[in-house]
């Protein structure tokens, strides 16, 4: 694998970081803003929201600029706006700014992925999204949890501080490793590097009319939605139901970070060849997961087991569903990738806004857990009834040509 992904990966590191952190962070940003436990958790969502709209939209805007250009751009506005977030006093200006580095994060990726993938063979996709995907899953391992442990320290700010400081060897990285123009080839022979604005946007969208791709998008959206309902509100769940300390908060968000590491390694070495049989077996044991977290909180043992395990379930049906979405377009390598963001963030918002309303509506700490597995229910369903309409289409073809 080109070692330029590696440095792209330390910029999501950085991104990602910033994504999770706020996991191990409600409570004191809550308690600094003088606002709820739910609207701390909002923040969540309004970077998710960020995603979705910047996903698409700083995909196409991207297509004027090269690829270099691009990343720097978005990695830089992405560190300003941390640094406004952790000077702030105001909710408000907060939230905005989750919104402006959100925009700034999802174009970066976008760009991220149709540089990756237009670097390797074109059966090693997955290979190359599970290294740049493996910067998440370290933000999982050691930036959340550092995050958390920052805040402990030093207060929600540091974590803010910490993150903008990140992003700076990654800028200078991409500066120097990433070539001005990185072509990524579609389908018809024609590179995105010679179609530049409304063009090439044009190309790109025709390829989008995929249902596979379609199919993909959603369970995306679904699964992720699960993924983030159930860890946006794991602070509050294992310090109030399970009784764990707070000074064991970071230690347990490693946990769930380091199988999420696990489960995109295992993701990136059977995307290529067995994806259908990692996906079904992984959702399935995705849902009874989440069912079994939530009948057992109060356990701390099991707390810490699924943590582990839904972490590495969770992540690996996630980054095999990327590589199945550029899989699936081939000819739109950047806005594949772009939509492929959105549809992952349009669950990470939709996830803990459905969390949070299940919390206020008085359920308590557990209720996010049975909507992440009401999310992975519907996942599975989904699948399934497309199944079973393939297979009909299939059978009525068979019997028109006999």
């Amino acid at each position: 694998m080109p070692f330029v992904l590696y440095l792209l990966a330390l910029a999501v590191f950085a991104q990602g970081t910033s994504e999770f952190m706020l996991s191990g962070l409600v409570s004191d940003i809550a308690a600094d803003m003088e606002v709820s436990v739910p609207a701390a958790g909002s923040l969540t969502s309004a970077f998710a929201v960020g995603m979705i709209v910047g996903a698409p939209s700083m995909a196409v805007l991207s297509l004027r600029w090269s690829r270099r250009r691009a990343l720097l751009g978005f990695l830089v506005t992405f560190l300003l706006a941390h640094v406004v977030g952790a000077l702030t006093t105001s909710y408000a200006v907060l939230l905005g700014t989750r919104v402006v580095g959100a925009l700034a994060n999802a174009g970066f990726l976008a760009v991220a992925l149709a540089t990756a993938t237009g670097l390797v063979a074109p059966d090693a996709k997955g290979r190359a999204t599970s290294i740049l995907l493996g910067g998440t899953t370290l933000a999982c391992v050691a930036g959340v949890p550092g995050g958390a442990l920052l805040g402990q320290l030093w207060g929600w700010r540091a974590a803010f501080w910490a993150v903008a400081l990140l992003s700076v060897p990654a800028v200078i990285a991409i500066a120097r490793a990433v070539p001005a123009d990185s072509p990524t080839a579609t389908d018809t022979g024609t590179s995105t590097s010679t179609k530049t604005g409304a063009g090439a946007a044009r190309t790109e969208l025709r390829a989008l009319r995929s249902p596979r791709l379609l199919l993909t998008l959603l369970l995306g959206a679904l699964v992720n939605g699960a993924t983030f309902c159930a860890f946006t509100y794991l602070e509050p769940l294992a310090t109030h139901v399970t009784g764990i300390d707070d000074a064991w908060m970071p230690a347990l968000l490693a946990l769930f970070g380091l199988g999420s590491s696990v489960g995109v390694a295992l993701g990136g070495r059977f995307a290529d060849t067995r994806p259908v049989p990692l996906l079904v077996g992984s959702t399935v044991a995705l849902l009874a997961g989440w069912t079994a977290l939530a009948l057992t909180a109060g356990n701390p043992v099991a707390m810490v087991a699924l943590a582990f395990i839904q972490g590495l379930l969770s992540f690996a049906v996630g980054s095999t569903l990327i590589s199945q979405a550029l899989y699936a377009a081939t000819g739109a390598p950047t806005l594949a990738g772009g939509f492929a963001t959105a549809a992952l963030n349009l669950g990470a918002a939709v996830g803990p806004w459905a969390g949070g309303q299940a919390i206020a509506s008085g359920l308590g700490y557990r209720s996010p857990l049975w909507v992440s597995a009401l999310l992975v229910t519907l996942a599975l369903t989904t699948a399934g009834v497309a199944l079973l309409a393939r297979r009909r289409r299939q059978g009525r073809k068979i019997a028109l040509n006999i």
